[in-house]
């Protein structure tokens, strides 16, 4: 097993706030990249969709539509982190079947192994992390 750790950060470009919901690609395809170099082990589908999902919300719910994305990859997980401008932590809401939302916060709890909400100087990180399976290392 390769005990090196492999770490790649996105930032979300400096753009108008109605330019900044078009970025979210960039933070999949750079993970996408990084899965498959670094991650092959991990489900790839739940890892994009957990990283859509905190960079839309950080779009989503802060004033200036910034992220940014750290992905780690080390002997035993995988960790992704957004970090964005807003002090509040995610709340899950009772999904709303009629177009308003409400599934996101669930499904990225439900999709990563642990998730945890860190408070920083200029806002939050949220970390989702998956740990490698034993029979995946490679």
């Amino acid at each position: 097993m390769n005990a090196q750790q492999h770490v790649v950060i996105e930032e979300s470009p400096r753009l108008t706030p109605g330019e900044a919901t078009a970025c979210g690609g960039d933070a999949r395809m750079v993970a996408a990249e990084f899965l498959a170099r670094s991650c092959p082990w991990a489900d790839a589908d739940a890892v994009l969709l957990v990283v859509s999902e905190l960079v839309a919300n950080a779009v989503r719910h802060t004033a200036a539509g910034w992220w940014r994305l750290g992905l780690t990859a080390g002997p035993e997980a995988l960790v992704v982190s957004v970090d964005d401008c807003s002090p509040l932590p995610p709340v899950a809401r009772e999904p709303d079947l009629s177009g308003g939302g409400g599934f996101g916060w669930h499904m990225v709890r439900s999709l990563a192994h642990a998730v945890e909400v860190r408070p920083g100087p200029c806002g939050k990180s949220v970390l989702a992390s998956w740990a490698r399976p034993a029979s995946g290392a490679r």
